[in-house]
């Protein structure tokens, strides 16, 4: 058995997606512990899904920091309390600091409703409403690394998603967040395991 990794959460909405990685935890599907989730959004409900499982949870109000690196900082601080081996950005709706991404370089995972690159950029609903407009046949979800841009990090893995007639933004959004939690427990095994190498822009998946 692998060391248990020690994962912090960071979301500014709903984090549906959390949900799937503190079951597996539960099931043994993972040796790691969701050691904190952190919002900047106060009424954020991934802070209550949080304390339903007894996860430390905080609110970090972006108001209280001059700017952007700052804010980071202290959310570093947070994280290096807990000793975290990995960061989730599950619905987080900032863009993190040269500052950050440098201090916890391919430790971090975003995980984005589309099969990136298409869609790059765009939010939750936006994008499934887009995909709905645009006729697209296929959809899916992206796990990537964070870089400096925006969401132009190194993809881990993706899932594709078949659109339906008859589908609607939400009911795209449920299947597609089904894929992302298929993708994050994999990530995260994989990550655990040491089997994910990071050569440029792609990530080679070792021992396949």
């Amino acid at each position: 058995m692998t060391q248990k990794i020690r994962i912090a959460i960071l979301g500014s909405t709903r984090g549906t997606d959390m949900e799937g990685v503190a079951t597996a935890i539960l099931k043994g599907k993972l040796n790691a512990h969701i050691e904190i989730v952190i919002s900047d959004k106060k009424d954020a409900y991934i802070l209550e899904r949080a304390k339903n499982h007894k996860i430390p949870a905080i609110y970090i109000n972006p108001k209280d920091f001059k700017d952007r690196e700052d804010f980071d900082k202290k959310v570093i601080e947070k994280l290096d309390e807990k000793k975290i081996d990995l960061i989730l950005l599950l619905g987080y709706m900032r863009i993190l600091s040269p500052y950050f991404v440098s201090r916890f370089k391919y430790r971090i995972m975003n995980i984005h409703p589309s099969l990136l690159p298409a869609f790059a950029g765009g939010m939750d609903l936006n994008v499934h409403k887009l995909v709905i407009e645009q006729g697209r046949k296929v959809t899916g979800c992206t796990l990537h690394f964070i870089d400096e841009g925006t969401d132009t990090g190194p993809i881990v893995l993706q899932e594709s998603v078949k659109v339906e007639g008859n589908d609607t933004p939400q009911s795209l959004k449920e299947k597609v967040q089904e894929a992302e939690q298929r993708v994050i427990i994999k990530a995260i095994y994989l990550f655990q395991n040491g089997q994910l190498k990071v050569k440029g822009k792609t990530v080679e998946i070792i021992g396949k």
